[in-house]
Protein backbone atom coordinates (compact mmCIF):
# COMPACT_ATOMS: atom_id res chain seq x y z
CA UNK A 1 0.00 0.00 0.00
CA UNK A 2 1.27 3.42 -1.00
CA UNK A 3 0.62 6.10 1.59
CA UNK A 4 2.50 8.85 -0.27
CA UNK A 5 5.09 9.12 2.49
CA UNK A 6 8.21 9.00 0.33
CA UNK A 7 8.20 12.65 -0.68
CA UNK A 8 6.07 15.78 -0.61
CA UNK A 9 5.93 16.20 -4.40
CA UNK A 10 5.10 13.73 -7.14
CA UNK A 11 5.58 14.63 -10.81
CA UNK A 12 4.58 12.50 -13.82
CA UNK A 13 4.09 9.34 -11.79
CA UNK A 14 1.57 6.55 -12.18
CA UNK A 15 -0.14 5.08 -9.14
CA UNK A 16 -1.95 1.81 -9.74
CA UNK A 17 -4.23 -0.12 -7.37
CA UNK A 18 -3.43 2.17 -4.42
CA UNK A 19 -5.91 1.62 -1.58
CA UNK A 20 -6.30 4.24 1.15
CA UNK A 21 -9.27 3.92 3.48
CA UNK A 22 -9.89 6.18 6.46
CA UNK A 23 -6.37 7.57 6.31
CA UNK A 24 -4.95 11.08 6.17
CA UNK A 25 -2.67 12.52 3.49
CA UNK A 26 -1.30 16.01 4.17
CA UNK A 27 0.59 18.67 2.20
CA UNK A 28 1.36 16.54 -0.85
CA UNK A 29 1.62 17.84 -4.41
CA UNK A 30 0.67 15.71 -7.41
CA UNK A 31 1.37 17.13 -10.86
CA UNK A 32 0.72 15.32 -14.15
CA UNK A 33 0.17 12.07 -12.24
CA UNK A 34 -2.08 9.17 -13.20
CA UNK A 35 -4.16 7.22 -10.72
CA UNK A 36 -5.39 3.90 -12.13
CA UNK A 37 -7.82 1.60 -10.34
CA UNK A 38 -7.11 3.29 -7.01
CA UNK A 39 -9.47 3.33 -4.06
CA UNK A 40 -9.74 6.32 -1.72
CA UNK A 41 -12.60 5.81 0.74
CA UNK A 42 -13.15 8.12 3.73
CA UNK A 43 -9.65 9.44 3.13
CA UNK A 44 -8.71 12.94 4.25
CA UNK A 45 -6.57 14.88 1.80
CA UNK A 46 -5.51 18.03 3.63
CA UNK A 47 -3.66 20.89 1.93
CA UNK A 48 -2.89 18.70 -1.08
CA UNK A 49 -2.57 19.83 -4.68
CA UNK A 50 -3.69 17.88 -7.75
CA UNK A 51 -2.73 19.58 -11.03
CA UNK A 52 -3.09 18.03 -14.49
CA UNK A 53 -3.83 14.61 -12.99
CA UNK A 54 -5.93 11.78 -14.39
CA UNK A 55 -8.04 9.36 -12.38
CA UNK A 56 -9.19 6.28 -14.31
CA UNK A 57 -11.37 3.46 -13.01
CA UNK A 58 -10.98 4.74 -9.44
CA UNK A 59 -13.27 4.67 -6.41
CA UNK A 60 -13.20 8.03 -4.64
CA UNK A 61 -15.89 7.98 -1.99
CA UNK A 62 -16.64 10.29 0.94
CA UNK A 63 -13.19 11.85 0.86
CA UNK A 64 -12.53 15.11 2.67
CA UNK A 65 -10.53 17.79 0.87
CA UNK A 66 -9.94 20.73 3.23
CA UNK A 67 -7.70 23.40 1.70
CA UNK A 68 -6.89 21.29 -1.37
CA UNK A 69 -6.34 22.51 -4.91
CA UNK A 70 -7.75 20.69 -7.95
CA UNK A 71 -6.82 22.15 -11.33
CA UNK A 72 -7.08 20.63 -14.83
CA UNK A 73 -7.96 17.14 -13.62
CA UNK A 74 -9.70 14.36 -15.55
CA UNK A 75 -11.85 11.66 -13.97
CA UNK A 76 -12.83 8.77 -16.25
CA UNK A 77 -15.03 5.75 -15.53
CA UNK A 78 -14.72 6.42 -11.82
CA UNK A 79 -16.95 6.65 -8.78
CA UNK A 80 -16.44 10.11 -7.30
CA UNK A 81 -19.21 9.92 -4.73
CA UNK A 82 -20.08 12.13 -1.78
CA UNK A 83 -17.36 14.73 -2.35
CA UNK A 84 -17.93 18.24 -1.01
CA UNK A 85 -15.92 20.22 -3.57
CA UNK A 86 -16.74 23.46 -1.73
CA UNK A 87 -14.18 22.55 0.95
CA UNK A 88 -11.29 22.87 -1.51
CA UNK A 89 -9.52 26.21 -1.90
CA UNK A 90 -9.55 25.88 -5.67
CA UNK A 91 -11.45 23.73 -8.17
CA UNK A 92 -11.21 24.53 -11.89
CA UNK A 93 -11.09 22.95 -15.34
CA UNK A 94 -12.60 19.69 -14.13
CA UNK A 95 -13.51 16.96 -16.58
CA UNK A 96 -15.63 13.94 -15.61
CA UNK A 97 -16.46 11.32 -18.22
CA UNK A 98 -18.76 8.36 -17.52
CA UNK A 99 -18.43 8.80 -13.76
CA UNK A 100 -20.81 8.40 -10.84
CA UNK A 101 -20.78 11.61 -8.79
CA UNK A 102 -23.83 11.02 -6.59
CA UNK A 103 -24.28 13.03 -3.39
CA UNK A 104 -21.57 15.54 -4.26
CA UNK A 105 -21.63 19.28 -3.63
CA UNK A 106 -20.65 21.94 -6.18
CA UNK A 107 -22.75 24.76 -4.70
CA UNK A 108 -21.40 28.32 -4.85
CA UNK A 109 -18.42 27.26 -7.00
CA UNK A 110 -17.36 29.03 -10.19
CA UNK A 111 -16.71 26.10 -12.52
CA UNK A 112 -16.83 27.54 -16.01
CA UNK A 113 -16.88 24.94 -18.80
CA UNK A 114 -17.29 22.03 -16.40
CA UNK A 115 -17.28 18.83 -18.43
CA UNK A 116 -19.71 16.34 -16.91
CA UNK A 117 -20.61 13.99 -19.77
CA UNK A 118 -22.26 10.60 -19.61
CA UNK A 119 -22.32 10.71 -15.82
CA UNK A 120 -24.74 9.62 -13.12
CA UNK A 121 -25.24 12.69 -10.96
CA UNK A 122 -28.00 11.76 -8.51
CA UNK A 123 -28.70 14.08 -5.55
CA UNK A 124 -25.91 16.50 -6.50
CA UNK A 125 -26.03 20.12 -5.29
CA UNK A 126 -25.36 22.83 -7.92
CA UNK A 127 -27.12 25.67 -6.06
CA UNK A 128 -25.64 29.16 -6.63
CA UNK A 129 -22.87 27.73 -8.84
CA UNK A 130 -21.61 29.41 -12.01
CA UNK A 131 -21.45 26.59 -14.55
CA UNK A 132 -21.48 28.71 -17.71
CA UNK A 133 -20.45 26.92 -20.87
CA UNK A 134 -20.57 23.48 -19.29
CA UNK A 135 -21.04 20.17 -21.08
CA UNK A 136 -23.67 17.99 -19.38
CA UNK A 137 -24.45 15.75 -22.37
CA UNK A 138 -25.88 12.37 -21.53
CA UNK A 139 -25.84 12.91 -17.77
CA UNK A 140 -28.60 11.70 -15.43
CA UNK A 141 -29.45 14.43 -12.89
CA UNK A 142 -32.10 12.59 -10.87
CA UNK A 143 -32.73 14.44 -7.60
CA UNK A 144 -30.03 17.06 -8.25
CA UNK A 145 -30.59 20.64 -7.18
CA UNK A 146 -30.23 23.77 -9.30
CA UNK A 147 -31.13 27.14 -7.77
CA UNK A 148 -29.76 30.52 -8.80
CA UNK A 149 -27.35 28.51 -10.94
CA UNK A 150 -25.77 30.12 -13.99
CA UNK A 151 -26.11 27.63 -16.84
CA UNK A 152 -25.54 30.08 -19.69
CA UNK A 153 -24.50 28.32 -22.91
CA UNK A 154 -24.45 24.92 -21.17
CA UNK A 155 -25.15 21.79 -23.20
CA UNK A 156 -27.81 19.44 -21.84
CA UNK A 157 -28.28 17.35 -25.00
CA UNK A 158 -29.38 13.82 -24.09
CA UNK A 159 -29.22 14.71 -20.37
CA UNK A 160 -32.19 13.47 -18.36
CA UNK A 161 -34.08 13.69 -15.08
CA UNK A 162 -33.14 17.31 -14.47
CA UNK A 163 -35.47 19.75 -12.76
CA UNK A 164 -34.39 23.30 -13.47
CA UNK A 165 -36.69 26.18 -12.59
CA UNK A 166 -36.48 28.67 -15.46
CA UNK A 167 -37.37 31.52 -13.08
CA UNK A 168 -34.51 31.02 -10.63
CA UNK A 169 -31.72 29.80 -12.93
CA UNK A 170 -29.93 31.46 -15.85
CA UNK A 171 -30.42 29.38 -19.00
CA UNK A 172 -29.50 31.87 -21.73
CA UNK A 173 -28.50 30.00 -24.90
CA UNK A 174 -28.39 26.66 -23.06
CA UNK A 175 -28.98 23.66 -25.35
CA UNK A 176 -31.64 21.02 -24.60
CA UNK A 177 -33.14 18.11 -26.52
CA UNK A 178 -36.69 16.84 -26.78
CA UNK A 179 -38.41 15.16 -24.94
CA UNK A 180 -36.24 15.78 -21.86
CA UNK A 181 -36.61 19.56 -22.27
CA UNK A 182 -40.23 19.17 -21.13
CA UNK A 183 -38.81 18.91 -17.61
CA UNK A 184 -38.25 22.67 -17.73
CA UNK A 185 -42.03 23.10 -17.61
CA UNK A 186 -42.61 21.12 -14.41
CA UNK A 187 -42.60 24.19 -12.15
CA UNK A 188 -45.38 25.85 -14.17
CA UNK A 189 -48.19 23.64 -12.83
CA UNK A 190 -49.65 23.19 -16.30
CA UNK A 191 -51.16 20.24 -18.14
CA UNK A 192 -49.53 19.11 -21.37
CA UNK A 193 -51.40 16.66 -23.63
Amino acid sequence: MESFSKTDSYFVQTFSHVVLEAQKVSTKEFESCSFEKCSFINTIFQKCSFVDCKFADCVISAIQIPNCKFSNNVFANSKVIGVDWTKATRVDNMRLDNCQINYSNFSYLKLLKLHLAGCIAHEVDFVEADLSGSNFTGTDFQGSRFGNTNLTKSDFRSAKNYYIDTKTNVLTKAIFTFPEVMGLLRHLDIIIE
